[in-house]
């Protein structure tokens, strides 16, 4: 079985690395550390293997995926030695990239966007393909009357004019051409109602959003922690320092404020309150794509006791997020081959601000995801 996975953001950091690891491991170099789905306990014969997954992607830089591999070599992201082993992969995937092109008007952008997507589907026979976003985030995007319903989109995309936000109109293009959505940023994305109706009326499942590799990650296991020992928590703060592409995006506020609120969910939702304290992220040129956490935790305990907890992560943002934007590709191209349709709500393991109202504890996420993929390889939806 041969899918495609197309890169919204194919040249950036993320997408790169998740090239150069599927790659890698279609060829037997690396093991799949860090992979959610090379799990024993989510082992499904549904999922597609990584080395039926071929690559291909839109992205607004000039540069190549070999360029960019060899500057996250340098970097200490991904080992040169792979770098060099793969450059005629790596070769023979920069071949199905594209510059994301730019219509008159909204719809002839996304007409593009779907052409490109299907002949990439025809050129390598491929029974079906994932659209996954892995650009910079943006601000949160302006309301608009066309949000609300599919035709009333369809008719103001082809007068001039901004509707949506680009990875929304990724997502429209996206299931225009048949194609399952994954959102990896904070972005708006597939999360409006005609976008739904779009994803319904084509069969097709959608995922997102903001992938959780580290401060949020440990904030789903710590709070509920906190909530399981009756603990109160009186506040919670943390400092995110970042470099590289996402780092100087976030610099922007619009973009930056998209993804505090993203990163604070788990806690209102999690605890059931929101304590005091915030989240701020700060642009450090000079970490470039690793970057450092340090949260401070308040809480009383019996007799109104205080007491703290800190912890600092300090990890490597893209080789944390690619294994995840693979997981994602895989489980969501078999669920659109399962007939699965609408928001894959189970995948909130994965995110910062997942899709529905479920449980945000690590633990019930985790139970219910391995329910999901499990489910793949049977009848029962």
């Amino acid at each position: 079985m041969r899918v495609g996975i197309w890169f919204i953001g194919a040249r950036g950091s993320v997408a790169t690395t998740a090239v150069v690891g599927g790659l890698a491991l279609r060829a037997g170099l690396t093991e799949p550390v860090g992979c959610v789905t090379a799990h024993p306990d989510l082992a499904a014969g549904a999922l597609p293997g990584f080395g039926d997954l071929v690559f291909g992607g839109h992205d607004v830089n000039t540069g190549t995926v070999a360029k960019k591999a060899e500057q996250l070599a340098a970097a200490g992201v991904v080992p040169a030695r792979l770098v060099q082993a793969l450059e005629a992969d790596l070769a023979e995937a920069e071949a199905e990239l594209r510059h994301a092109p730019a219509g008159g008007t909204q719809a002839e952008t996304a007409a593009a966007v779907v052409a490109d997507i299907e002949a990439f589907a025809e050129r390598h026979a491929l029974e079906r393909v994932v659209v996954v976003n892995v650009a910079s985030t943006e601000p949160a995007a302006q309301p608009h009357p066309a949000h609300a319903d599919l035709a009333a989109l369809d008719a103001a995309l082809a007068a001039p004019g901004r509707v949506l936000p680009p990875s929304s109109l990724y997502a429209y293009a996206a299931f225009t051409a048949g194609c399952a959505y994954v959102d990896f940023t904070p972005s708006t994305g597939a999360r409006l109602p005609a976008l739904d109706e779009l994803a319904a009326a084509r069969g097709l499942p959608y995922a997102g959003h903001d992938g959780k590799t580290g401060e949020t990650l440990l904030k789903s296991v710590l709070a509920p922690m906190f909530a399981m020992r009756n603990l109160a928590v009186r506040s919670w703060s943390g400092l995110n320092l970042l470099g590289g592409g996402d780092g100087a995006n976030l610099a922007e506020p619009g973009a930056n404020a998209a993804k505090s609120v993203s990163k604070q969910r788990v806690l209102r939702e999690t605890l059931g309150y929101a304590p005091e304290g915030d989240t701020h992220i700060d642009y450090v040129a000079d970490i470039g794509d690793f970057k450092t956490a340090w949260d401070l935790i308040t809480f009383g305990g019996f007799l109104g006791t205080p007491m703290r907890l800190q912890f600092t992560w300090e990890g490597c943002d893209s080789a944390l997020a690619a294994p995840l934007v693979l997981d994602l590709a895989r489980i969501s191209l078999a669920a659109h081959a399962a007939g699965r349709t609408g928001p894959l709500t189970p995948l909130a393991f994965f995110f910062k601000d997942p899709l529905g109202d479920g449980d945000h504890a690590l633990h019930a996420q985790w139970a219910e995801l391995r329910a999901f993929v499990a489910g793949l390889d049977g009848d029962g939806r």
